[in-house]
Order: C-alpha cells, then sequence, then structure tokens
C-alpha cells in the first residue's frame, strides 16, 4: 500500500473500490462528503494511468457522485488534483453547494460556494465521524 492510500485512511474509510481505484471520506471536510479518490497503484503522474485504471475512472467517479448525491444534495463537483504534498495520482473531491448541510447535528457550510472551495475551513472528523459517513455513502 502507498503512502496516499494509507494518510487518506485507506481500509477505515473507503467507501468504493474497485481493482484500480478507492474512494475514501477526507477527515477534513472543507464539504460534507469530501473524498479522495485515489489510484491504487503507485504512480505519480496522471498520464502513467494504464488503460484499465483511465476506463474504470469515470464509473468509478458516477458511483460516488451519484451517493454524494443523494446523501449531500450536491449541486456541482470539484476535482482538485494537486498532488504536491502526496505524490501518488489521486484526487480530492469536494461536493459543492449553496448554503449548509446539517449531518448528524453538526453544520457543513461551503464557504467558497459559488468560488474556489476553502480547504482551509474544514470541519475535522473523528474516526467515529468517517465511519458514519462513509456507511451513509455506502447505503446511499
Amino acid at each position: 500500500m502507498h503512502a496516499t492510500l494509507e494518510k487518506f485512511g485507506y481500509g477505515h474509510g473507503t467507501v468504493f473500490e474497485d481493482e484500480h481505484w478507492a474512494a475514501v471520506v477526507r477527515p477534513a471536510q472543507p464539504t460534507l462528503g469530501s473524498m479522495v479518490l485515489i489510484c491504487k497503484r503507485d504512480i505519480t503522474s496522471f498520464g502513467m494511468l494504464n488503460a484499465e485504471e483511465a476506463a474504470a475512472l469515470p464509473a468509478m467517479v458516477a458511483q460516488l457522485e451519484a451517493a454524494l448525491g443523494r446523501v449531500v444534495a450536491a449541486q456541482k463537483f470539484n476535482y482538485l488534483m494537486l498532488m504536491m504534498n502526496d505524490p501518488q495520482v489521486h484526487m480530492h473531491v469536494i461536493p459543492r453547494y449553496e448554503g449548509a448541510r446539517e449531518w448528524h447535528g453538526t453544520s457543513f457550510r461551503d464557504v467558497g460556494w459559488p468560488a474556489v472551495p476553502m480547504l482551509t475551513e474544514a470541519v475535522a472528523l473523528d474516526t467515529e465521524g468517517v465511519a458514519h459517513l462513509r456507511d451513509d455513502l455506502r447505503a446511499a
């Protein structure tokens, strides 16, 4: 397992996965439902995806967008592929919405709407919170 999978809680926080990709709940939630979509092979450039990884990506994106649509009522999705601190191929999936969403007694506001998401304005989820969000997204 490569470092990015470990850092973002692969296993415990994994919502969906296939042979090539894992969608994992971000412990820091700039908006409710924020995830990281991680290539399971240890590569450091998007251009290094093989044909199977590239072909599997749209189905994984469709699955996570459908779940986020049902749980979060997202209006848009931002995909941030920065790979500066964590060089392995991954993208931050940030559901976007106007206003706030209430979930398990906590308010999650999309502070940057309708512009750039404010990643520094995140609600921190503990291990239990990650598991609850993971379960809600899996069940959606």
